[in-house]
């Protein structure tokens, strides 16, 4: 459970989630250790651990258990931050363990990002942090294209917002 004073975005829904479809990455929160989920390695490197693989296979098959018949998968994440490293180990999991079901996975990219590499104007942080999400971007789709069956970028931007 989070502290009364940190809310997490679930908590804003109108709609009641199953207690096993909501997992919270502590370190990774707003009061965490680490600070922002920012590189595609961070993300990957969360889903190295054990006890992380290990809780997010229970409730995987908590809920594929209640399939009468599991066709596949879809997958969400956020392509321009450390969210596209967990999408990848989440992806290729999925594939290792139910090889020859679908995975269907959604890279989403936000409209607001800036995310060219010669940008005029910006402060050198903002170039390194456009540096950190074309990366993420780029690491992103060849990871997730690897082990999905069809991988679909999505953003209301053309491009994907990259220039």
């Amino acid at each position: 459970q989070a502290s009364s004073s940190t809310q997490l975005w679930a908590h804003h829904l109108n709609v009641r989630l199953h207690p096993k479809s909501v997992y919270v990455i502590r370190q990774y929160m707003q009061d965490g250790d680490c600070g922002c989920l920012e590189a595609f390695g961070q993300g990957e490197s969360l889903l190295q651990d054990p006890g992380c693989v290990e809780e997010l296979e229970d409730r995987l098959h908590f809920y594929v258990e209640e399939c009468d018949y599991l066709q596949g998968f879809q997958v969400l994440c956020d392509l321009h931050n450390g969210f596209s490293g967990v999408g990848a180990k989440v992806t290729e999991l999925l594939y290792d363990e139910y090889s020859g079901k679908g995975i269907l996975t959604w890279g989403l990219t936000p409209v607001t990002s800036n995310m060219g590499i010669v940008t005029v104007g910006f402060s050198p942080q903002d170039s390194q942090k456009n540096v950190y999400r074309l990366m993420n971007t780029a690491l992103g789709i060849v990871h997730l294209s690897r082990h999905s069956s069809l991988l679909c970028p999505l953003s209301l931007r053309g491009g994907l917002g990259l220039k």
